[in-house]
């Protein structure tokens, strides 16, 4: 089995859409997805995730399932350097506050960091992955502790219209590690492609190995510089974002 997980174009927060260069973005996307053999298609039921597929579902004929669970995990936490004030997503601390904290980098206690747990955001990354699970089983691979049972190994592919906060929480799962290290350590341009693929070694147990992260080959293709929102200054105070 294949996954893409595919991220919205460049965001108008505000009205939850695209902004012209998103648009754009999008526009590139359907070639990408043209040369892909999709199984299935879904959807955030956000506005940019789904301003996003409109072009390549269109062009393509085809139809996504529009899932709840694939919004992004936008949970307001109190980020520690902002003095009790809440910040509009549980992943964007300075990196010198949430290194403080070992248990972020731990696959299994992350969850007990105070900022976290005050805002039930362990329960909430439940739920998603719980309804991911439930998505995976029915084409074939049943989580069994750690890894996956291949009742029905294939090598179908299913594609995913989300957001990159939301994807590094299947991403984690799929890695059995904190999502709090793929949230700072990894970076998805607008309108990127994840791709993951299923390994199967022995008979019957299947695992999942990422084999491209972010790619935006469909934006270079074209001479198309990536869009920024996704990224913080590489050097402090050179007028790009760094809050």
């Amino acid at each position: 089995m294949r996954l893409l997980l595919i991220r919205h174009g460049d965001p108008d927060y505000e009205h939850d859409g695209l902004t012209p260069v998103g648009e754009r973005e999008a526009a590139l996307l359907v070639s990408r997805m043209a040369g892909e053999t999709v199984t299935e298609f879904f959807v955030s039921t956000m506005g940019r995730a789904r301003a996003t597929a409109r072009p390549a579902l269109e062009a393509l004929g085809r139809t996504a399932e529009e899932c709840d669970w694939l919004r992004e995990f936008s949970i307001p936490v109190r980020r520690p350097d902002r003095n009790g004030e809440y910040s509009s997503v549980p992943w964007d601390w300075l990196p010198a506050d949430w290194l403080q904290d070992p248990r972020l980098l731990d696959p299994v206690r992350w969850r007990e960091n105070e900022v976290l747990a005050a805002e039930h955001i362990g329960e909430e990354y439940d739920r998603v992955v719980e309804a991911f699970d439930a998505l995976l089983q029915a084409h074939g691979y049943r989580r069994s502790g750690l890894y996956y049972a291949a009742e029905r190994p294939n090598t179908e592919t299913l594609a995913f219209f989300c957001h990159f906060g939301l994807s590094c929480v299947l991403l984690s799962h799929l890695m059995n590690c904190s999502p709090m290290v793929l949230w700072q350590g990894l970076c998805m341009a607008p309108s990127s492609v994840t791709t993951v693929y299923t390994e199967e070694r022995r008979p019957g147990i299947a695992a999942f190995r990422t084999a491209a992260v972010g790619d935006i080959s469909h934006l270079y293709a074209r001479q198309v510089p990536p869009s920024f929102a996704a990224r913080f200054c590489e050097c402090y105070g050179d007028g790009t974002r760094i809050d």
